[in-house]
């Protein structure tokens, strides 16, 4: 088991490299200068991540796993407003609490010049919406939704959300 110093200087060097990922691109960020901004030296970097690209995906691998915890923890037997406000909540929490992520995977889905970051995001947004589209499913056979288009639907929720999230520098 990890010690908690370990844990916490793992994390000061995932949070360092987000923002410089999500700042200047993965290009222009070198591990010399995330290392800098951790304040750890780069054999620490190469000891937990291996390489940069080891790096960047540990950067998508613990934010997206994040946003896939909440349908780990949704209660079957909850209502389907209950569950659909859970994700939307959760989604919607994360998304304005990660404005650093948020700008990084805009980045990448904009740009694609990574065929195997961009794949990875794409399937975990995928599955995510997969899962609320279910949520929304159910709730129009329950009788607890309007009958609505649930591809229009789904649009509308995530896209809102990114929408607020990328002009709260704005308002």
């Amino acid at each position: 088991m990890m010690d908690l110093d370990k844990i916490d200087r793992k994390d000061s060097i995932l949070d360092a490299a987000e923002k410089l990922f999500s700042e200047i691109g993965f290009d222009a960020s070198s591990t010399r200068a995330i290392a800098a901004k951790a304040g750890v030296n780069m054999a620490m970097l190469s000891y937990y991540f291996g390489s940069k690209d080891g790096l960047y995906k540990a950067v998508l691998e613990r934010r997206l796993g994040i946003y896939e915890q909440t349908f780990h923890i949704l209660n079957d037997e909850a209502s389907s407003w209950d569950q659909l406000y859970t994700c939307v909540d959760s989604h919607a929490e994360h998304a304005l609490s990660d404005h650093y992520f948020q700008r990084l995977i805009h980045r990448e889905l904009s740009l694609q010049q990574r065929s195997d970051v961009t794949d990875f995001i794409t399937d975990h947004i995928s599955r995510t919406t997969n899962e609320v589209k279910q949520i929304i499913s159910k709730g129009i056979e329950n009788g607890s939704f309007r009958n609505v288009d649930i591809e229009l639907t789904v649009a509308s929720i995530f896209g809102t959300t990114y929408y607020l999230v990328n002009s709260a520098h704005i308002a």
